[in-house]
């Protein structure tokens, strides 16, 4: 095995095994860290990458941009080097050192609007990525993907209790007015769940909160908003890529794949039809972006 396929090998075991990453984060980092270490050359080792500093990731960026890379790419590109270098820093005996610090590229501002499948995931994962401990990350990547995959309001999500578990193909969800409906889980959600469950110091009885703050309490909605703020200013996405950005995506997509308005207003939980056909106005672009015969992560595995 040359050296580079060694380097890339603890790197792909570290995202897998050690930090528990998807395997959407894997493979996007993986990639990332090939063409990382083609662009320094045959004989690059940890040393080398943990010796990068920030005009060396600006030259990398810089013919990653010439090929046609976009902005959000390039922000999600530059999110996978600065792990990168905190793995090879560690690697390297070098770990109470920190990455470069570098911005990631500024997107224009535009009408608001639903995130992509890919951004919504790509949103939970960088959100995950950038917590300071372990099973923050896990929690901020189990509510995003949650929002997402099962198109709940905030609130619904953070007043969960763990008496929903073990979860299932659906869970109850009370809603505005204290009606309650049923909403599905598709198993990317009930993997990002059962992966944090998995990794949160706390109790988990059935009165217990299912979303939990650093101190243990229930999760407030505004460290929700922080950590998503964070990652799409990582991605360059724009500041209308909100929490409640991914419950109008779970509606946009449906949308488009065919799903009927009054089936729509029971997943959403409007209590009017009114509310829901807010959702055919959604321009027609954003419409033949998106999956057109099932929601996209319901075919995650």
């Amino acid at each position: 095995m040359n050296k580079r396929a060694d380097l890339l090998e603890q790197w792909h075991a570290h995202l897998a095994f050690g930090l528990r990453r998807s395997p959407h984060t894997v493979r996007a980092y993986g990639d990332a860290a090939r063409r990382f270490l083609e662009w320094l050359g045959d004989g690059a080792d940890w040393r080398q990458v943990a010796g990068c500093k920030a005009a060396d990731m600006r030259r990398y960026l810089a013919m990653r941009r010439g090929g046609g890379l976009s902005n959000a790419s390039a922000a999600r590109e530059l999110s996978a080097l600065k792990a990168l270098i905190k793995f090879a820093l560690a690697q390297s005996g070098n770990e109470d050192l920190a990455p470069p610090r570098l911005r990631g590229p500024r997107v224009a501002k535009g009408l608001p609007r639903a995130v992509t499948p890919d951004e919504a995931v790509n949103l939970a994962e960088t959100a995950a990525e950038n917590a300071d401990i372990d099973w923050i990350g896990a929690r901020d990547r189990a509510v995003l993907l949650l929002l997402y995959g099962a198109g709940l309001r905030i609130d619904e999500a953070l007043s969960l209790d763990c008496g929903i578990l073990p979860i299932g193909a659906t869970i109850t969800v009370t809603g505005k007015g204290r009606k309650q409906r049923v909403a599905p889980i598709v198993p990317l959600v009930k993997q990002a769940i059962e992966d944090y469950l998995a990794r949160q110091p706390w109790p988990a009885g059935p009165r217990d909160p299912l979303f939990r703050g650093a101190k243990g309490g229930r999760l407030s909605q505004g460290v929700v908003q922080k950590a998503t703020a964070r990652a799409r200013v990582l991605l360059g996405l724009p500041a209308s890529a909100t929490p409640h950005a991914l419950r109008h995506s779970f509606a946009t997509h449906l949308l488009a794949a065919g799903t009927d308005l009054r089936s729509l207003q029971e997943l959403l939980g409007h209590a009017s039809l009114g509310s829901t056909q807010i959702y055919t106005k959604v321009d027609a672009a954003v419409l033949l972006d998106v999956y057109r015969d099932a929601h996209p992560r319901e075919r995650e595995d």
